[in-house]
Protein backbone atom coordinates (compact mmCIF):
# COMPACT_ATOMS: atom_id res chain seq x y z
CA UNK A 1 0.00 0.00 0.00
CA UNK A 2 1.36 3.57 -0.86
CA UNK A 3 2.69 5.62 2.37
CA UNK A 4 3.06 9.64 2.35
CA UNK A 5 5.64 11.14 3.97
CA UNK A 6 4.64 14.07 6.50
CA UNK A 7 6.16 17.63 7.03
CA UNK A 8 7.80 16.13 10.25
CA UNK A 9 9.15 12.70 8.98
CA UNK A 10 6.53 10.41 9.49
CA UNK A 11 5.03 8.35 6.88
CA UNK A 12 1.61 7.74 6.86
CA UNK A 13 -0.71 4.87 5.20
CA UNK A 14 -3.38 5.77 2.51
CA UNK A 15 -5.78 4.35 -0.09
CA UNK A 16 -6.30 6.11 -3.13
CA UNK A 17 -9.31 6.02 -5.44
CA UNK A 18 -10.59 8.44 -8.40
CA UNK A 19 -10.15 11.82 -9.30
CA UNK A 20 -11.75 14.86 -11.21
CA UNK A 21 -12.51 18.54 -10.62
CA UNK A 22 -15.23 17.75 -7.59
CA UNK A 23 -13.98 18.56 -4.19
CA UNK A 24 -11.98 15.78 -2.61
CA UNK A 25 -13.04 13.82 0.08
CA UNK A 26 -11.19 12.16 3.28
CA UNK A 27 -12.44 9.20 5.00
CA UNK A 28 -10.79 8.22 8.96
CA UNK A 29 -11.03 5.12 10.63
CA UNK A 30 -12.17 4.16 13.84
CA UNK A 31 -9.94 2.73 16.65
CA UNK A 32 -10.50 -1.04 15.99
CA UNK A 33 -9.97 -0.82 12.14
CA UNK A 34 -7.83 1.23 9.57
CA UNK A 35 -7.90 2.64 6.31
CA UNK A 36 -9.43 -0.90 4.14
CA UNK A 37 -12.90 -0.80 6.06
CA UNK A 38 -13.35 2.37 4.00
CA UNK A 39 -13.95 0.32 0.48
CA UNK A 40 -17.34 0.38 0.12
CA UNK A 41 -16.85 4.24 0.11
CA UNK A 42 -13.65 3.89 -2.32
CA UNK A 43 -15.10 2.15 -4.70
CA UNK A 44 -18.56 4.51 -4.75
CA UNK A 45 -17.27 8.19 -4.42
CA UNK A 46 -13.63 7.42 -6.58
CA UNK A 47 -16.58 7.27 -9.21
CA UNK A 48 -16.95 10.72 -9.30
CA UNK A 49 -14.10 12.58 -7.10
CA UNK A 50 -10.95 11.97 -5.75
CA UNK A 51 -11.17 9.55 -2.45
CA UNK A 52 -8.55 8.79 -0.13
CA UNK A 53 -8.56 6.74 3.38
CA UNK A 54 -5.46 7.25 5.99
CA UNK A 55 -4.55 5.50 8.28
CA UNK A 56 -3.19 7.04 11.49
CA UNK A 57 0.27 7.22 13.31
CA UNK A 58 0.72 3.61 14.48
CA UNK A 59 -1.96 2.13 12.35
CA UNK A 60 -2.10 -0.22 9.19
CA UNK A 61 0.76 1.24 6.77
CA UNK A 62 1.94 4.27 9.05
CA UNK A 63 5.04 4.24 10.93
CA UNK A 64 4.48 3.73 15.03
CA UNK A 65 3.68 6.15 17.21
CA UNK A 66 5.65 7.26 20.09
CA UNK A 67 3.94 7.23 23.40
CA UNK A 68 2.20 10.20 24.05
CA UNK A 69 0.82 10.93 20.52
CA UNK A 70 -2.78 12.27 20.81
CA UNK A 71 -5.95 13.07 19.19
CA UNK A 72 -4.32 16.22 17.87
CA UNK A 73 -1.44 14.40 16.51
CA UNK A 74 -3.28 12.55 14.28
CA UNK A 75 -5.10 15.28 13.32
CA UNK A 76 -1.99 16.95 11.92
CA UNK A 77 -0.68 14.10 10.74
CA UNK A 78 -3.59 13.31 8.27
CA UNK A 79 -3.56 17.41 7.77
CA UNK A 80 -0.02 17.48 6.76
CA UNK A 81 -0.77 14.16 4.44
CA UNK A 82 -2.96 16.33 2.54
CA UNK A 83 -0.80 18.73 1.76
CA UNK A 84 1.47 16.70 0.66
CA UNK A 85 -0.82 14.84 -1.35
CA UNK A 86 -1.43 18.43 -2.66
CA UNK A 87 -5.33 18.13 -1.07
CA UNK A 88 -5.80 21.50 -0.10
CA UNK A 89 -9.35 21.68 0.94
CA UNK A 90 -11.81 17.97 1.46
CA UNK A 91 -14.98 17.17 2.99
CA UNK A 92 -13.44 15.10 6.03
CA UNK A 93 -15.66 11.94 6.72
CA UNK A 94 -14.67 10.31 10.00
CA UNK A 95 -16.62 7.03 11.66
CA UNK A 96 -16.05 6.62 15.74
CA UNK A 97 -12.20 8.02 16.51
CA UNK A 98 -12.33 9.24 12.57
CA UNK A 99 -15.09 11.77 13.82
CA UNK A 100 -13.10 12.93 17.10
CA UNK A 101 -10.25 13.52 14.74
CA UNK A 102 -12.04 15.28 11.99
CA UNK A 103 -13.14 17.62 14.70
CA UNK A 104 -9.85 17.96 15.74
CA UNK A 105 -8.70 18.92 12.46
CA UNK A 106 -11.51 21.57 11.90
CA UNK A 107 -10.09 23.03 14.82
CA UNK A 108 -6.43 23.13 13.92
CA UNK A 109 -7.41 24.51 10.48
CA UNK A 110 -10.66 25.09 9.60
CA UNK A 111 -10.09 26.41 6.14
CA UNK A 112 -9.04 23.25 5.30
CA UNK A 113 -12.56 21.56 5.91
CA UNK A 114 -14.97 22.34 3.20
CA UNK A 115 -17.29 20.35 5.21
CA UNK A 116 -17.56 17.29 8.07
CA UNK A 117 -19.70 13.95 8.16
CA UNK A 118 -19.19 12.50 11.88
CA UNK A 119 -20.36 9.07 11.98
CA UNK A 120 -21.12 7.08 14.98
CA UNK A 121 -19.06 9.78 16.97
CA UNK A 122 -19.32 12.32 19.85
CA UNK A 123 -17.93 15.17 22.12
CA UNK A 124 -17.89 13.71 24.99
CA UNK A 125 -18.95 10.12 25.58
CA UNK A 126 -20.64 10.04 29.10
CA UNK A 127 -18.99 6.06 29.76
CA UNK A 128 -15.89 6.81 27.83
CA UNK A 129 -13.07 5.97 30.79
CA UNK A 130 -14.68 3.28 31.84
CA UNK A 131 -14.48 1.70 27.93
CA UNK A 132 -10.95 3.32 27.95
CA UNK A 133 -10.35 1.26 30.86
CA UNK A 134 -12.11 -1.79 29.47
CA UNK A 135 -10.24 -1.94 26.51
CA UNK A 136 -6.93 -1.14 27.66
CA UNK A 137 -7.30 -4.27 29.81
CA UNK A 138 -8.26 -6.01 27.00
CA UNK A 139 -5.99 -4.93 24.35
CA UNK A 140 -2.97 -7.96 25.13
CA UNK A 141 -5.44 -9.99 22.74
CA UNK A 142 -6.86 -7.84 20.44
CA UNK A 143 -8.15 -11.04 18.15
CA UNK A 144 -9.87 -12.15 21.44
CA UNK A 145 -11.26 -8.27 22.49
CA UNK A 146 -12.31 -8.92 18.71
CA UNK A 147 -14.44 -11.93 19.03
CA UNK A 148 -16.08 -10.84 22.08
CA UNK A 149 -17.03 -7.29 20.81
CA UNK A 150 -17.63 -8.14 17.41
CA UNK A 151 -21.99 -8.51 17.87
CA UNK A 152 -22.03 -5.35 19.61
CA UNK A 153 -20.43 -3.38 17.11
CA UNK A 154 -22.75 -4.16 14.79
CA UNK A 155 -26.67 -4.86 14.82
CA UNK A 156 -28.06 -8.46 15.01
CA UNK A 157 -28.58 -10.54 12.92
CA UNK A 158 -24.97 -9.74 10.82
CA UNK A 159 -23.42 -10.25 7.81
CA UNK A 160 -21.11 -13.07 8.29
CA UNK A 161 -18.73 -11.68 5.50
CA UNK A 162 -18.90 -7.95 7.03
CA UNK A 163 -18.39 -10.14 11.26
CA UNK A 164 -15.19 -11.68 9.81
CA UNK A 165 -13.69 -8.46 8.11
CA UNK A 166 -14.27 -6.82 11.19
CA UNK A 167 -12.25 -9.47 13.33
CA UNK A 168 -9.61 -9.71 10.82
CA UNK A 169 -9.22 -6.18 10.68
CA UNK A 170 -9.03 -5.45 14.68
CA UNK A 171 -6.47 -8.30 14.99
CA UNK A 172 -4.16 -6.67 13.03
CA UNK A 173 -3.90 -3.41 14.62
CA UNK A 174 -0.76 -3.17 17.13
CA UNK A 175 -2.11 -3.44 20.91
CA UNK A 176 0.45 -0.39 22.14
CA UNK A 177 -1.13 1.51 18.73
CA UNK A 178 -4.45 0.23 19.93
CA UNK A 179 -4.00 1.52 23.38
CA UNK A 180 -3.05 4.84 22.17
CA UNK A 181 -6.12 5.18 19.83
CA UNK A 182 -8.15 4.00 22.49
CA UNK A 183 -7.18 6.64 24.74
CA UNK A 184 -7.41 9.37 21.78
CA UNK A 185 -11.40 8.50 21.31
CA UNK A 186 -12.75 7.40 24.63
CA UNK A 187 -11.62 10.46 26.80
CA UNK A 188 -11.76 12.77 24.24
CA UNK A 189 -13.57 16.21 26.01
CA UNK A 190 -14.47 18.31 22.57
CA UNK A 191 -17.26 20.03 23.02
CA UNK A 192 -16.16 23.78 22.45
CA UNK A 193 -14.74 22.76 19.55
CA UNK A 194 -17.96 21.20 18.50
CA UNK A 195 -19.52 24.34 19.34
CA UNK A 196 -17.28 26.39 17.06
CA UNK A 197 -18.15 24.41 14.38
CA UNK A 198 -19.79 26.58 11.35
CA UNK A 199 -18.69 24.47 7.83
CA UNK A 200 -21.27 22.53 6.51
CA UNK A 201 -21.96 19.33 8.29
CA UNK A 202 -23.57 15.68 8.54
CA UNK A 203 -24.09 13.68 11.54
CA UNK A 204 -24.84 9.76 10.76
CA UNK A 205 -25.67 7.15 13.39
CA UNK A 206 -26.53 3.42 12.95
CA UNK A 207 -30.06 3.31 14.74
CA UNK A 208 -28.47 0.01 16.89
CA UNK A 209 -25.33 1.79 17.68
CA UNK A 210 -24.60 0.35 21.33
CA UNK A 211 -21.15 1.75 21.64
CA UNK A 212 -21.68 5.28 20.90
CA UNK A 213 -25.53 5.62 21.18
CA UNK A 214 -28.22 8.23 18.53
CA UNK A 215 -28.23 10.26 21.46
CA UNK A 216 -25.00 11.04 21.47
CA UNK A 217 -25.42 11.86 17.64
CA UNK A 218 -28.73 14.09 18.45
CA UNK A 219 -26.12 15.97 20.77
CA UNK A 220 -24.05 16.64 17.77
CA UNK A 221 -26.77 17.97 16.15
CA UNK A 222 -28.08 19.97 18.67
CA UNK A 223 -24.80 21.54 18.89
CA UNK A 224 -23.52 22.23 15.53
CA UNK A 225 -25.53 24.98 14.02
CA UNK A 226 -27.34 24.30 10.78
CA UNK A 227 -26.24 20.25 10.71
CA UNK A 228 -28.18 17.27 9.25
CA UNK A 229 -28.74 14.35 10.90
CA UNK A 230 -29.05 10.84 9.56
CA UNK A 231 -30.22 7.90 11.12
CA UNK A 232 -28.93 4.34 9.40
CA UNK A 233 -31.57 1.75 10.33
CA UNK A 234 -30.77 -1.87 10.72
CA UNK A 235 -27.11 -0.92 11.56
CA UNK A 236 -25.03 -0.91 14.81
CA UNK A 237 -21.90 1.31 15.06
CA UNK A 238 -19.99 0.45 11.75
CA UNK A 239 -22.29 2.23 9.51
CA UNK A 240 -20.14 2.40 6.72
CA UNK A 241 -20.15 -1.21 6.28
CA UNK A 242 -23.47 -2.48 7.91
CA UNK A 243 -25.41 -0.53 4.79
CA UNK A 244 -23.06 1.16 2.52
CA UNK A 245 -25.24 1.74 0.24
CA UNK A 246 -27.92 3.31 2.83
CA UNK A 247 -24.43 5.63 4.28
CA UNK A 248 -23.51 6.30 0.25
CA UNK A 249 -26.60 7.71 -0.20
CA UNK A 250 -27.22 9.89 2.44
CA UNK A 251 -23.49 11.33 2.15
CA UNK A 252 -24.22 11.86 -1.41
CA UNK A 253 -27.26 13.69 -0.69
CA UNK A 254 -24.95 15.63 1.65
CA UNK A 255 -22.53 16.80 -0.33
CA UNK A 256 -24.68 17.36 -3.71
CA UNK A 257 -26.26 20.20 -1.26
CA UNK A 258 -23.11 21.43 -0.24
CA UNK A 259 -21.61 21.54 -3.69
CA UNK A 260 -24.73 23.41 -5.20
CA UNK A 261 -24.62 26.59 -2.65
Amino acid sequence: MPRITTSTGTSIGYIESGGGHATPIVFLHGVGSDKSVWHPQLDHFGKIRRTIAFDYPGYGDSDPAPDGTTRDDYAAAILSSMTALGVGQAHVCGLSLGGVVAIAMHNAAPESCVSLILADTFAVHPDGRAIYERGVAASGNLRAMAEARVDVLIAQPADPAVRQEIVETMSRIDPAAYRIGAEAVWLADQLDRVRDIRVPTLIICGDDDKPTPPDLSRELHQMIAGSHLAMIPRAGHLTNLEQPELFNAAVDRFLADVEQR
